[in-house]
């Protein structure tokens, strides 16, 4: 897919918003352009348009507020296992990096709290969290806290240490045959919201800065919302997912 780059001075013509003050710092990708038919049969211009910030160089330093994190995101994987390398479109974008700044903390209550991960730790974060930037060459994040899903240190997910309310579910396998004994196709098999929770985090924040326990443990088989959550593929091949407590349902026995 073709990309091209927009300046302020390069948009014109009727029907397209006013991108009057756009800085040089500040990158316009237009995806793709292509008529828009209304049912008038009036015809019109059609802009797709993402934004990326790109910080100037001149800027060495940047420093998160508040309860906010710097994450560098880490790069695409290029290649297959077996060493196939893959187009751009089937490179999967990552959703872990490493902590390269942390904000001063947020209050709770009348307790100021310290943000829990540190720099250096690598993470994983929710899909659409945060607002990405070009910072020294790189690819980062800025996002708040609770987005970041919790703390992995190795290349497998079953291994992830859940922050805050999430948990960390091995989802169980999806009914290979119907209750008549006939076998389902993959297409036909239904997801399933059924798994064990492999990990949990320390709870929640109360209004005096004390954690509040998870109502659920390791080794629970619990009930969870069909929709909730972050998927994963574990090293071994297995699903997992993490999401809040607050989507667990019911824990089965």
């Amino acid at each position: 897919m073709a990309t091209t780059q927009l300046t302020a001075s390069s948009i014109s013509g009727n029907g397209f918003a006013s991108f009057e003050g756009l800085r040089s710092t500040c990158i316009v990708k237009a995806a793709s352009f292509a008529p828009l038919k209304h049912n008038n049969s009036r015809s019109f211009s059609r802009l797709v348009v993402k934004a990326a910030t790109t910080v100037a160089p001149k800027y060495t330093t940047l420093k998160p507020l508040g309860d906010r994190v710097l994450v560098k995101i880490k790069t695409a994987e290029e290649k297959t296992v077996g060493g196939i390398l893959l187009p751009v479109t089937a490179q999967s974008k990552p959703n872990g990096g490493e902590v390269v700044a942390v904000g001063e903390g947020h209050s709770a209550g009348k307790i100021k709290v310290d943000i829990s991960v540190k720099t250096g730790a690598q993470v994983i974060y929710s899909k659409y969290a945060g607002t990405e930037v070009e910072f020294d060459g790189s690819k980062h994040l800025i996002l708040k806290e609770d987005d970041i899903v919790g703390i992995l240190e190795t290349d497998d997910v079953k291994d992830l240490q859940p922050l805050n309310d999430r948990v960390l579910i091995k989802v169980a396998e999806a009914e290979e045959k119907t209750a008549g004994g006939l076998l389902l196709t993959e297409a036909a098999k239904e997801k399933p919201s059924i798994g064990t929770i492999i990990a949990v985090g320390p709870g929640p924040l109360d209004e005096e800065g004390n954690r509040k326990p998870l109502s659920v443990s390791p080794g629970n088989t619990v009930l969870y919302s069909k929709y909730a959550g972050s998927e994963f593929k574990g090293a071994d091949g297995s699903d997992y997912i993490t999401l809040r407590v607050s989507d667990v349902m019911a824990v089965l026995s």
